[in-house]
This record gives C-alpha cells, structure tokens and sequence, in this order.
C-alpha cells in the first residue's frame, strides 16, 4: 500500500469513521476514543506500515502509536472525506443522534469506573499529561539548542562570554521557552478543565510582568518590602504589603506546580460564575470576575503555596540524592520503565523543572537518562536480531523507535510498538536499568558536579538523547553510565533473545510467507491474527520424525470431530479464508473429542490446548486449531491429551473440549484444519458442505 493508503487503513482498523468518537493526538500517539472498542482490528494494525503499535486502553479508547510523524498522519486523518464531521478531533454528530454527549459519555464511565478502580487518580494524571503533551515539541527543541550551545562552547568553537550578543540572541531562543513555560501550561491546563485557555494563560502572565516582578525592589518601596535569604535553596524571598495584607513574591519563571493548581482553581470559579452569569453578558463579566478573583488567590495564596509545595519536593529528593546516592540513582532508572507506560512520570518532570528554577540545577535527570539508554539499547538490540531474521516488519518498528529515542529522547515509540508487546524484553531491560543505575550512582559520588552535588546534574529540561549529552555536569560521568545502560540491555536481548520459542516460530513462519510470495509461488497474506499466526507459527517448529524413506505416502486428511464441513470462506476467520495457513476447511463441532487428522509426530502442542501441529512421515503439514480466538481462553475448557514430540495416529485423541463454555465466553467453535505447505504438493482438494464422523476423508492430497 502506498502511505496514503496505509493512513485511511488505521482509520478502516479501528471500525471507520463511523466508529471513531475523538480523535486527538499527543507527542508519539493517535488518541482515538471509539463508540464500539471490540470493533478495532488489531491485526491490521499492527502491520500496518505507519503505526509501530497498538495498545487498547480502559473503556473504548485506543492509542495508536506513530512515532515522530504523528502530526502530520493526524493531519492527514483529519483532511479524509469520510473524517469530515470531527472537526478539530470531537465528534458532535451525537447529540443530533439522541445519544449521550462526548462529555457526558466520558463522565458516564467514569461513573462506571470502567477507566480505573481510582476515577480521581485517573482523572489527576491525565490533567498533568495533557497539561505537557502540547508542549513537548517546543521543550525538545529546546533542549537541543542548549545542548548544541553547550557542545560548541566546550570545543570553543563560540566563546562563553555574556558579552557576545550572538550568544545572547541563540540563549534568549531557549530561555523563551523555559521563561514563559508557566503560560503554555497554564494555557493548557484551563484548556483541560474546559476553560477558556487565554484566560489561564493571562492570569499566569500577570505574575510575570515587570510591574509585579517591579513589587521586590526594595529601593523603591521601602519598608513595604522585606526580603530574606534562603541558605537552602541560595536564593531569596520577599513579601510586599499590598492592599494592607502580605504578598510573597517569588520569580515564578519557569515554575509548573503554581499554573497547575491556578487551573484547578480557575476551573471552579469560571464553572460556577458560567452558573450566575447571564449569557449575554458572559462575554464581558465572566473574564472580568474570573481575572480579579484568580488572579488575587494565585498572587496571595495559590503562588505561594505552590512554590512551596515545589521547593519541598525538590529539597526532600535533593537530601535523598546526597545522604542517599546509590539507593535514589538506582530506584530513578528501575521506576521509570512501570511510571511512563502509565504516564505517572509527569509529576517527576514537573519536579525537574522546579528544581532547575529553584536550585538552578536538577538531579533527577541523569539517572532518569540511564533508564531512556537501557529503552534504547533493548530496542538496539531487537534490530540486530530482526536483520537477522530477515524480520523486515520488526526491522521498520525498531529503526523508527530507535531513530525517535537516539535523536529526540522519546521512550513511546520503543515501549509501545516493541517493549510491551512481549514481556520477556523487561526483564532484560530492567538489568540494564540497573547496571546504568549503579554505574552512575558510583562514578556519581566519586566525582561530585561543578554544583558539589554528589550525581550527575544539568540546569536545563533536555530530553535525554545523543544530542543532549553536553547539557549535563560531569558528561563524562553520564556518558559512561548511559553506554553501561545502552550495551548492557542490547547484549542481553542479542545473547537471550525477546521472544518465546512459539513468537520466534511465528516470525521464522512470517518470513517463509514473505520468501514464498516474493517468488511468486502465491498471495498468501504474510501477516496473521495472533492466534492464527502463533498455531501457525508454532507448527513449523521442527521435532524429531520417523524417516520419510519408508512412510506411505498421504493421500488424505481426515474428519478431526463430527460436524459439519463448511469452507475456509465461511468459517468467520479472514486470515484462514485468506489461505495464508494453507488450504482447508472448518469443521462445525457435533462432539467434544478432537482426534488426529493424520498420522504423524506432533511438531506443536499449545500450551492452551487449542492447536496442534502434526507433521506425516512423508512430510505433510496440517494445522488444527480449534475454534476462533480461543486462545484467549487460556486453556479454560481444554482438557490436552498429549504432548509436544508424540507420535500419533489418524483417529488418537488431541483434545477434549467444553464447546459449551467455548460459546458462553463468545468465541466460535469452528474447528479450522488446514494443510500448512499447500504450496509444495501438487494439489490439495478440500470436501466441503457435507455432515462428517471424525475419521472421514475431507480434504485429498496429491503430491
């Protein structure tokens, strides 16, 4: 498919646009919010060429993961002809329908607790999440112009001297962001709460301007302002008597717990004034009100406090990371791979930028970059094995992923198109976390920072990449910790793998497809629903077999259950009907007892009981497995009657099965039966629409 087509795909994957209830996106990911989530195909998905993967969340949301080019596939999403009546992600078409409101169909699962068994917990972090996500492209820009600064004045290609205007004009650049960055989150957090945005952003500003910031100078205002020095933190802090009360007055630059909590506030009185106000005059009095009232709580009371709740948090992990060293270095990398999947590292970003206006420097960051490296290393180390393989889909997702976390620090791409697709990855990542963690925490203490600070600092928020290096005190240190991370986690996926034996066989099947279809010898489809694909898979695994020298040839396969015969067209499994798995047919059950089609050895036995792979001695593959997506089961139902190796003949019994519990947990009992390498014999001729005993002839081989 062409990229185009590859786009109207996802759109197609997740039910249509008819399906689709918003559509929004963050830094790495689509965020779809779906009327039916069991409508999503998943499979498509997942090769799908634009997406690096797919991950249901609670409820019927959806996050497809795209990686760096996630704007423009949005874009691209939003400008299709079918996808004409979301404007701007929501869809309004309900409530002309008579159903329930996107806002009020969010708070009727809630109310479900469908998106959690803490709704408020939920709530609270995807405030602080969509807070930031609008601005992660501006903050890892920025982050890249400090780190290039950095590096040219280390090789004193520019000169450090606050004299060079040039100098000044490029840190003017970055500062902007970082100055104002109370503004942006702000902005985005009233946007959050469904207020009007600029006011969330005037309010902030407020306390910004030079006329507030004018309220420390002590020359000018005398005794109606006293300042005092904090030894801690090595800055100061002043209150201003204004209008007969005292004002602390802090430099909120670059603070993000103040405007967060100036939302939350401003979300309760707007909402309520929206109440008390009459609609024609709430364009006037409804900012007016919400100014004057905010805006005297956050300079009195919500700036203050959020300062100190900041100030707090930063001087509580500054004693842990200097009485403490080893245990918090460690704990940094070993937390974050179980914090971003469920985006409650936020707070802790929250936290780095507090440190950094508060101290002057952050802490929490270099060992936070040992964890990004020992990601990245791991997904290094899935692109050895998948060029090793010849695994080109798996190839695509690591170069992309890996292309996202080298050069931009971004985690997502690795996480949620490789990482937590097959669980055996942590617990080789996690070592390398903690051998990054350890090195850092040694070579740390050993050789304090420029700031005496026993760890590796930086004074500004970069994300954690290979351009980022030179933003950080003791680069050497760092560099050596997030190599130790990287080759450390890329060693040991190359050395042990990430794939179970039956995922390795999946791939070693996939590429068999794809090796077939490119000779021309078919147009199987190369990918397979997960099910299919791992009984597939699984069934070319190789077990030892008696000589094909004195086998009798096969000449037919038989009946595995009593039933009816129905064609692989109908039996209700597209990847089947495909004949990607062979020729054959599905066998609606009339009894319990699953036998051997074939004479042979049993080159699979799903854990699950629901497939197995018999291999004859004249090397004949078949595939039995038994209903559809009944692999979800987990064995419930299945009562296995032999085992991976076993020597077996047409008639033994595989399997007794409970179809009546199969159809309770809403699975299809179609017993499907194919002949994996169709394309080797001469012909494979299936009997179809016709009632069966177990041991009738229904499928005739010619070899």
């Amino acid at each position: 498919m062409s990229h185009q087509d590859d786009v109207k795909a996802i759109i197609t994957a997740v039910g249509g646009a008819a399906n689709v209830k918003s559509l929004t996106h963050c830094a790495t990911r689509l965020r779809f919010e779906l009327k039916d989530g069991g409508k999503v195909d998943q499979a498509s998905l997942d090769s799908n060429k634009v997406v690096l993967g797919a991950v249901p969340q609670s409820g019927d949301r959806y996050q497809v993961v795209i990686g760096g080019q996630v704007a423009s596939v949005y874009d691209e999403i939003m400008h299709l002809p079918e996808m004409a009546g979301l404007g701007s992600g929501t869809v309004d078409a309900d409530a002309a329908d008579g159903e329930m409101s996107d806002a009020e169909l969010k708070a009727a699962k809630r109310n479900q607790g469908v998106r959690g068994k803490v709704a408020w917990l939920d709530n609270f972090f995807e405030y602080l999440a969509d807070s930031f996500r609008p601005i992660l492209g501006v903050l890892l820009g920025a982050s890249i112009i400090i780190a290039l600064v950095n590096l040219f004045i280390s090789l004193d290609v520019i000169p450090n001297d606050e004299a060079n205007t040039g100098l000044m004009f490029i840190k003017a650049i970055w500062k902007g962001v970082f100055y104002f960055l109370p503004i942006m989150v702000a902005y985005n957090a009233a946007k959050k709460l469904k207020v009007d945005p600029w006011l969330g952003g005037a309010i902030m500003a407020a306390l910004m301007t030079p006329q507030f910031t004018a309220l420390s100078d002590t020359k000018t205002w005398g005794d109606a302002v006293s300042c005092v020095e904090n030894t801690t933190l090595g800055t100061s802090s002043c209150t201003a008597t204004v209008f007969g009360l005292p004002m602390q007055l802090s430099d909120y630059s670059g603070n993000v717990f103040v405007p967060l909590m100036m939302a939350a506030v401003l979300a309760l009185v707007y909402h309520g004034l929206k109440k008390i106000i009459p609609d024609s005059v709430q364009l006037v009095f409804l900012p007016f009100f919400s100014m004057i009232i905010v805006g005297a709580l956050t300079a009195f009371l919500i700036g203050p406090l959020g300062v100190w709740v900041g100030n707090g948090l930063g001087v509580g992990l500054a004693w842990m990371n200097g009485h403490a060293p080893f245990i918090f270095a460690i704990a940094i990398p070993l937390l974050y791979p179980f914090l971003v999947p469920l985006g409650l590292h936020w707070p802790l970003n929250a936290l780095m930028l507090m440190n950094i206006q508060s101290m002057g420097y952050d802490f929490i960051q270099g060992p936070m970059g040992t964890w990004n490296f020992a990601c990245f290393g791991a997904t290094a180390g899935v692109l050895f094995l998948s060029i090793r393989d010849k695994d080109d889909q798996m190839r695509q997702t690591s170069i992309g992923a890996l292309a996202a976390g080298l050069l931009g620090g971004v985690s997502e791409p690795s996480l949620y198109g490789i990482h937590l697709r097959y669980k055996l990855i942590y617990s080789r990542m996690l070592v390398g976390c903690g051998v990054g963690g350890v090195v850092i925490a040694v070579l740390g203490w050993l050789f304090p920072s420029s700031a005496g600070v026993h760890g590796v600092t930086t004074t500004a928020f970069a994300f954690t990449s290979l351009l980022t290096i030179p933003v950080f005190d003791q680069m050497w240190v760092y560099a050596v910790s997030i190599a130790a991370a990287f080759l450390t986690s890329m060693v040991l996926i190359i050395t042990l793998d990430y794939r179970t034996p039956e995922q390795k066989a999946e791939v070693k099947a996939r590429v068999a497809a794809a090796q077939k279809a490119k000779a021309g010898k078919g147009e199987a489809a190369v990918e397979a629903a997960p099910a299919a694909a791992e009984a597939a898979a699984t069934a070319t695994e190789e077990a030892p077999a008696a000589p094909a020298a004195e086998a009798a040839p096969t000449t037919a396969v038989v009946a595995p259950v009593d039933g009816h015969v129905v064609s692989l067209d109908d039996a209700g499994d597209p990847v089947f009907a495909s004949r990607a798995l062979g020729e054959g047919v599905g066998v609606q059950p009339a009894a319990s007892v699953v036998k051997a089609p074939v004479s042979g050895v049993l080159q699979t036995v799903a854990e699950t009981g629901h497939a197995f792979g018999l291999k004859t001695d004249d090397g004949v593959e078949v595939l039995v497995h038994v209903g559809i997506d009944t692999v979800k089961m987990n064995g419930e139902g299945f009562d296995v009657k032999v085992a991976k190796g076993d020597r077996v003949n047409a008639g033994d019994p595989l399997v007794d099965v409970d179809f009546d519990k199969v159809k309770e947990a809403g699975y299809s009992t179609t017993t499907l039966m194919t002949v994996l390498n169709t394309a080797m014999l001469k012909a494979v001729t299936p009997k179809t629409d016709v009632d069966v005993k177990a041991g009738d002839e229904v499928i005739a081989i010619e070899k």
